[in-house]
């Protein structure tokens, strides 16, 4: 059975960005995750419902990242396209968006945005 698709969320405060980015997620059937600070150690493996990955039983209680993030699992590719142009559509941008892979679904949240946020400094030309 092929695992349904799921999207993590980090640190979306206003409500009406937030309610906007949700809505399409709802309207494609994709189950939505909003990560709180204190699961920051958890592998996004576990965070987006795999079912093989050891759980971490700690809590990140550090500063953590204010930007927000979108974690993408189990996406189609015409998810992602429609997706990708309801959120170009709402004038919604999201620098920070990732795909779970093999590589990245053991490590935290924090090594993710870590990587994620050196890539786009780097295509920027920071």
């Amino acid at each position: 059975m092929a695992s349904r698709a799921s999207v993590l969320l980090y640190n979306f405060q206003e409500k009406k960005r937030v309610d906007k980015v949700k809505f399409v997620f709802v309207l494609m059937g994709i189950r939505i995750k909003t990560v709180e600070k204190a699961d920051y150690l958890k592998p996004l493996g576990e965070l987006a419902g795999e079912e093989d990955i050891e759980p971490v039983d700690s809590c990140f209680e550090g500063e953590g990242f204010e930007d927000e993030m979108l974690v993408l699992n189990h996406f189609t590719e015409s998810q992602m396209n429609y997706m990708l142009a309801y959120l170009r559509k709402e004038k919604i941008q999201i620098p920070l968006k990732a795909v779970l892979t093999p590589t990245n679904r053991h490590w935290n949240s924090l090594e993710l945005y870590a990587e994620i946020k050196k890539e786009h400094e780097q295509m920027a030309g920071r």
